[in-house]
Parts: C-alpha cells; sequence; structure tokens
C-alpha cells in the first residue's frame, strides 16, 4: 500500500536551498525572500527564517557581515537595530532599520552564531527601552510618508531615504509633524510590549571571548 505523507509534515530549512536562496552568512541556512527592492537600498532583501538575520542585496559571506557588526562595535557593547523586534513585524517594508548603508539587518540570534565564529559568545543583552522608542515611532510615522526614517533625518541627521519629488518631500514633512504625537502614543505601547517579550526595537549585546 503507498504511504500518504501527512499534509502537516515538517520540510526543513535546506529543502528551499538553491540559486535564489542562497545561504545565510550566520547560520547557512537558505535565504528567503523578504522585500522588494525599494528606493535607497542596495536590492532586494531576504531574510533567514533560522536565526533572523536579513540581507540586502547579494549575500557576501560571513565575513563580510561580520566586519559591519564591527562597526557598529563600542568597545565590548554592539547596538543593533533589531530585525527580529516586535516593530519590525508590524512595519515589514516601513521599518526604520532599512537604512540607506545597512546591508545586514542583525538580530541577537544572527549575531551569536556570527561571533561564535571567532570565538565569542554574546554575554549579556539589554533592551535600549527610548532608542527602541524612537525606532519604533519612526517605523510607524514610514507607514504615512513617501520617503523613509523623515523624522529622525531630521532632528538627529540619521540615515533616511527623501522622497523622490519635491511635493513627496513636502507632504512627508508635514505629516512627520502632524502625526508625531498620535505616532508616539501608539509606539509607546508597541514597544513597551515588544521589549517586555525580548523584541525591543533596539538592542545592546555585549561580546566576549570563551
Amino acid at each position: 500500500m503507498d504511504q500518504v505523507e501527512s499534509p502537516h509534515a515538517v520540510v526543513p530549512l535546506e529543502a528551499g536551498a538553491g540559486p535564489d536562496n542562497p545561504p545565510c552568512p550566520a547560520c547557512d541556512e537558505p535565504l528567503f525572500g523578504w522585500i522588494a527592492q525599494k528606493r535607497g537600498l542596495a536590492g532586494p532583501v531576504r531574510r533567514c527564517e533560522s536565526c533572523g538575520l536579513g540581507v540586502v542585496g547579494d549575500p557576501e559571506g560571513a565575513e563580510a557581515a561580520l566586519r559591519e557588526l564591527d562597526r557598529l562595535r563600542d568597545s565590548e557593547t554592539i547596538q543593533i537595530e533589531n530585525r527580529a523586534s516586535f516593530a519590525c513585524s508590524l512595519g515589514g517594508a516601513g521599518w526604520s532599520g532599512l537604512q540607506p548603508q545597512a546591508h545586514h539587518l542583525f538580530t541577537v540570534e544572527a549575531v551569536r552564531r556570527l561571533v561564535a565564529r571567532r570565538d565569542q559568545v554574546v554575554e549579556a543583552r539589554r533592551w535600549r527601552p527610548l532608542a527602541g522608542l524612537a525606532a519604533t515611532w519612526q517605523t510607524l510615522l514610514n507607514s504615512v510618508t513617501f520617503g523613509r526614517n523623515v523624522a529622525l533625518g531630521a532632528l538627529r541627521d540619521a540615515p533616511a531615504v527623501p522622497a523622490a519629488e519635491s511635493w513627496q518631500r513636502v507632504i512627508d514633512g508635514l505629516a512627520s509633524i502632524v502625526l508625531a504625537i498620535p505616532a508616539l502614543l501608539i509606539a509607546i505601547p508597541v514597544e513597551l510590549v515588544g521589549g517586555l517579550i525580548g523584541r525591543g526595537a533596539v538592542i545592546s549585546v555585549r561580546i566576549e571571548l570563551f
């Protein structure tokens, strides 16, 4: 008698490996499509379903990811915009972490796997509530603007992607002003919930040698 496979059978991630799904620089599992190419990004964005790492454009391997991670280092601490955050899940393509210079979009798990390649461990992690609130607030504003990260770009010279047309930039400026307080009132409980469940928008991790 022929066997019928259960419709609930678990398909391993490795089954998705192929030219369109290259290996993740952090854990070698296949990367899957997440966001199509957008203005201000070097290419479409893929994500790893295992460690959560996001990759903009073509992956360049673990060494390139570690070099970008090192640029975020301040002594033994690295601060990341968390791709596994609650804000990222809600924001999608409007997530504030999709910054023009970013090629790798980190999670704590991706950082852990990357630094393990050079005999290091994540010794501790800490939610950064104020930085996370600002990122979540900007993510919400991105849902109503043509450009991305317009408000943080104006307030603290953060990397931003202005809208293509001058009239769009005018509307973005007005929308950011008018909706600043309503967006903040929504961002506070969103980021609070995210932080309490370990999915804050900005996380700092302390790296130590084995």
